[in-house]
């Protein structure tokens, strides 16, 4: 994973700190988080933790082309799904997705779309689902076109909960 940094809007910018706890590489937060000392041992707490993992897991399955084994276990994780609930959602089998997840076998593309169906349906209302249908078509076929190479630098900010700022034309 690219180097992705966060912020929680209506706080100042911060030295970025690297967030290790989600288990993916390359997560740095601006803000939203303070350092506690336990026994001695300082510790990140993160406001809205599971907004924040939401958030990470949206940019994932919308902006990602293909997903790491640790984006894998990351977006299996925030979904709180053990890998047989996953597989049964994904129509496969407990073991191909620790496989998966171990990096051991390559995570079939139409599994993988699946994943980002599921992952974004976990995040939706039942009015927000009848929509999903034709922005999975339309991001999916977008995603195809995506030149792996290009980096695409990711915003994200905290109005009652985290999510992507919109990018503003130069």
């Amino acid at each position: 994973m690219n180097r992705e940094d966060f912020y929680l809007s209506g706080e100042d910018v911060r030295e970025p700190i690297r967030y290790r706890a989600c288990g993916l590489d390359g997560i740095y937060l601006h803000n939203g988080y303070r350092v506690e000392e336990h026994d001695g041992e300082e510790h990140i707490a993160v406001t809205d933790v599971d907004g924040l993992h939401n958030a990470i897991g949206r940019h994932l399955v919308i902006h990602r082309k293909g997903l790491s084994p640790k984006e894998v276990r990351f977006l299996r994780n925030t979904m709180n799904l053990t890998q047989a609930e996953m597989a049964e959602r994904l129509g496969n089998n407990a073991q191909s997705v620790a496989r998966w997840e171990k990096g051991e076998t390559e995570m079939p593309g139409t599994a993988e779309k699946l994943l980002r169906a599921v992952f974004l349906a976990s995040l939706m209302s039942d009015s927000e689902l009848v929509q999903l249908r034709d922005f999975l078509v339309s991001r999916l076929n977008e995603l195809d076109q995506i030149d792996e190479s290009a980096d695409t630098p990711a915003e994200f900010q905290f109005c009652e909960h985290w999510s992507e700022r919109e990018k503003i034309a130069a």
